[in-house]
Order: structure tokens, then C-alpha cells, then sequence
């Protein structure tokens, strides 16, 4: 039978190896789910809101050694992988807080005689599709609200992060919850578009490349239902003449080098107004001098390697190609073709001509560029196919306003980047992908209205 391995780039090692879920079996576990589903979407929703709960304290609980798990399967040090799990807990902390709210019957205006109201009824089951750079982050999104919600869930995480299906499957388990309810699976891409296509699949919420999501399009093509596609970004950041620029360049380096720059949200681009660009540029260059490549298991590496040798070549042939066409380096360059690691770069004297300001990156590289005033910035930000987030730095609150309403983009941060407010929607334009998660809003794609309009008896 046709399985996986999953390699660390820490090493080389093998971390884990499984087979693919063959089509019985495959069968079975949908069949389970749709058995499991509907006793678990009749349980009281603060019956359910206590199983899920658990298992997120389960999972906070057992951070150091789940952290030291991801830093092996894909590379992040040490000293930062264990915090991902605070903000899982953080953000089922906040949609379990919603759930009751979002998921309550809608009441519009009663009419004399009649008693109406919208219910809010789960899918189905929902697919739940997960990428390996944030691993757990990623899938919670939709894993929490879419059981809050009284539906069931398959999960099917990456390759290169299997362990953290494990630890769901386990974590679920401790906290007592229904068996079937939360059920996880290992396929290659032929077998998710069978799981996706499958009759009994309701809702598919899926984390990866715009390739990817065409994927599920077209697995998707015969059926009438919904699919989250969080597909990516090309983030810019606009840095105003009023901006500090101490705290622009300390906050977008971290955007921009943090995970290895592994992050859908990560800043990829920089405008800066033209009057600060060398004093930003210095003080950017010198917190990226001072990121420390190494071994990610060393408590006092900052930058780990990237999730896989041929990912750190598409970055390093991204910055190559920039530069034959006339780009800058102001770091020294990497050319340890074939490795994971990846030392960071600062590009200068770049242009949307490269690739490197107009492809995702997903790597420790930034390009930055001068601009002359708002506009020129608000035409390159939105000069993209990407469209997740973009960050401003100013200090001037109501002009980024006015900027942010031009953004062609699904979250605009003030004096911030790179982050998740469980409480806000978190959502792309363009090639950003589709749908929404997190904040109640969320829960309006893991249900379906369902109007009720009654007629009463007229008293006597």
C-alpha cells in the first residue's frame, strides 16, 4: 500500500511514516461520520462547548512537548514552537466564548399571529484540509467552530506534519469526546480529492497554495456546497513619513523573517516613504544581521530551516533572479543550493518586473522600495493577485483609515503585522482565496439558515 514519510529538515531523519488510507477505509470513516454527526449536532451546545474546551487544555498543557514535535517535523526553533499552542488556546478561548451568540436563533421583528425565526443548522460533515507552517493554528480555525457547531470533522493534515493529527485525535480522546465526531486521515492528493468529492463531504475548509485551491474547485465542480480557501498572500506594508521608524523596522523584520518567513500573512514587500527609507533600511538591515541561522532545536537559534530543501531553492532562485535583473543584496548571499537553511535577504533596487515583489516567497526574504507619497504606495500594495493583509505604520490614525478603505485586501493593520485576532474575520480577496474564519462570522460558513414561519392558532 502507498504511504508517506515525514523527513525533518532539522536532520534528515525520519520522523514518521504511515500508508495512505485506502478506499474502504476511506468509506468507512465517511460512513462513521455521518453516523456520529447527528447524535453530537442534538447535544446541547454547552455539553459540546465542554468537550471541546477540554481537549484545548489538553493541548495547552502538553506545549513544550508538542512544541518540540513541530520544531523536528518542519523546522521552527525551539524557543518559539511551543507558543503556537497559546495561540491555539487563545482562539478556541475566544470562538468557543462566541458560540453561543453566533449560534443562537435569529428573532427578526413578530408579527401579530405568526412566530418566526432563522436557526442556525450544521453542515454535515466538514473537511478540514491543514498545511505544515503553523500547523496547529491553521487547522483550529475551523476544527473548533465548525464541532462547536454541531458538525462532524475530518481531518486531513500535511505530510510534513503528521504527528499534529495525532495529537487532536488524542487530545479529542482524552476530553471524552464522541467517537467519530473528530475522526483523522492521511492521503495523497488523488485521495483528498476523493474525501472532498465524496457525497457525504458538506463543507471543506482548506489551508494552502492557489494551486491547491483550483484543486478543490474542481474536485468540488459536481456538487453544491461551500469550501474556505485560504490560498496565501503577497503581504506589502507601507511605512509613512510619519511613521517611527525604529519600530517599523524592528516589528516588519520579525514580519518578514519570523517562521523563516513561512507564514501566509508574513510581510513579503515594503514601501517606504522616500523621505525615511535610509534610516529604515539601516535599522532593518541591522535586526536581520542579527537573526541567528543554526540548528532549531538550540534554545538560541532564531531562524530555523525552511520546511524542505526544494522550498529553500524556489526562494533562493527567486533572489537570484531578482538579482540579474538588477536587484541589490544588503545581507550576504545564501548559495548552499540544496539545503533547508536559508540565510535571510534584504532585496533593494527591486520592481514588480520580479518575481520576488509579485510571487509568494514563503521564505526569509523582503523586497523594499522607495515611494513619494500615499498613492504611489496604495498602487503598489494593491498591485498583486494576493490579497490577505496589508500593515500600515504611521501615526496618523485617520489617514491609514482613508488608506485602508483603498486596500484591496481582507485585514488592514495599523502599526502591526503579521497577526490573528480570533475575534475579527479572517479572510482574503483575489488570490487570497475565499470564506471567512474566526469571529462569529465564522460560524456563517459551518451552518446553514433554516426559517421557520409559524402560523398560530388564533385564541378562542
Amino acid at each position: 500500500m502507498a504511504g508517506f514519510r515525514c523527513i525533518s529538515p532539522v536532520d534528515g531523519s525520519t520522523v514518521f511514516e504511515a500508508p495512505y488510507c485506502d478506499p474502504t477505509s476511506l468509506s468507512e470513516i465517511l460512513s462513521n461520520s455521518a453516523g456520529a454527526q447527528t447524535a453530537w449536532a442534538n447535544m446541547p451546545l454547552s455539553e459540546r462547548i465542554g468537550f471541546l474546551q477540554r481537549a484545548s487544555d489538553i493541548l495547552y498543557d502538553q506545549r513544550d512537548e508538542i512544541g518540540r514535535e513541530i520544531t523536528q517535523q518542519m523546522g521552527r526553533p525551539i524557543r518559539y514552537s511551543p507558543s503556537e499552542l497559546a495561540g491555539v488556546k487563545e482562539r478556541s478561548d475566544m470562538m468557543l466564548a462566541l458560540a453561543p451568540t453566533a449560534l443562537a436563533d435569529v428573532r427578526p421583528i413578530q408579527n401579530s399571529g405568526f412566530e418566526t425565526w432563522i436557526a442556525r443548522e450544521p453542515l454535515g460533515i466538514v473537511a478540514v484540509l491543514a498545511p505544515w507552517n503553523y500547523p496547529f493554528l491553521t487547522s483550529i480555525n475551523a476544527i473548533i467552530p465548525a464541532l462547536a457547531a454541531g458538525n462532524s470533522v475530518i481531518l486531513k493534515h500535511s505530510a510534513q506534519t503528521p504527528l499534529t493529527a495525532l495529537r487532536y485525535k488524542q487530545a479529542f480522546e482524552s476530553a471524552g469526546l464522541p467517537k467519530h465526531v473528530f475522526q483523522t486521515i492521511f492521503l495523497d492528493h488523488d485521495g483528498a480529492a476523493n474525501l472532498v468529492s465524496d457525497a457525504l463531504i458538506d463543507y471543506v475548509a482548506f489551508t494552502g497554495s492557489v494551486g491547491g485551491g483550483h484543486a478543490i474547485n474542481r474536485a468540488l465542480s459536481e456538487k453544491f456546497i461551500g469550501a474556505g480557501l485560504e490560498l496565501g498572500g503577497k503581504d506589502p506594508a507601507f511605512v509613512r513619513e510619519d511613521a517611527d521608524v525604529d519600530n517599523a523596522a524592528v516589528n516588519l523584520a520579525d514580519g518578514s523573517f519570523f517562521n523563516s518567513g513561512q507564514s501566509c500573512c508574513g510581510i513579503e514587500r515594503i514601501y517606504v516613504h522616500r523621505n525615511i527609507y535610509e534610516a529604515f533600511l539601516s535599522k532593518i538591515i541591522v535586526e536581520a544581521e542579527q537573526l541567528k541561522l543554526g540548528d532549531p532545536t538550540d534554545p538560541d537559534t532564531t531562524l530555523g530551516p525552511l520546511a524542505s530543501a526544494s522550498g529553500a531553492d524556489m526562494v533562493r532562485r527567486q533572489i537570484a533572479d531578482a538579482l540579474a535583473a538588477g536587484a541589490s543584496a544588503n545581507l550576504p548571499i545564501d548559495d548552499n543550493w540544496g539545503s533547508a537553511y536559508l540565510a535571510p535577504q534584504v532585496l533593494t533596487n527591486v520592481s514588480h518586473e520580479m518575481d520576488v515583489m509579485t510571487e509568494e516567497s514563503f521564505g526569509p526574504v523582503v523586497g523594499i522600495m522607495p515611494v513619494d507619497d500615499d498613492d504611489q504606495a496604495i498602487a503598489l500594495m494593491n498591485d498583486s493577485e494576493y490579497g490577505l493583509t496589508a500593515s500600515i505604520w504611521s501615526n496618523d490614525r485617520n489617514r491609514a483609515k482613508i488608506i485602508g478603505q483603498q486596500l484591496a485586501t481582507g485585514t488592514v493593520f495599523l502599526n502591526r503585522c503579521d497577526y490573528l485576532d480570533p475575534a475579527l474575520a479572517w479572510t482574503g480577496v483575489k488570490n487570497s482565496g475565499r470564506g471567512c474564519t474566526l469571529s462569529s462570522l465564522g460560524y456563517e460558513q459551518l451552518t446553514r439558515p433554516k426559517s421557520y414561519h409559524f402560523k398560530l392558532p388564533q385564541e378562542l
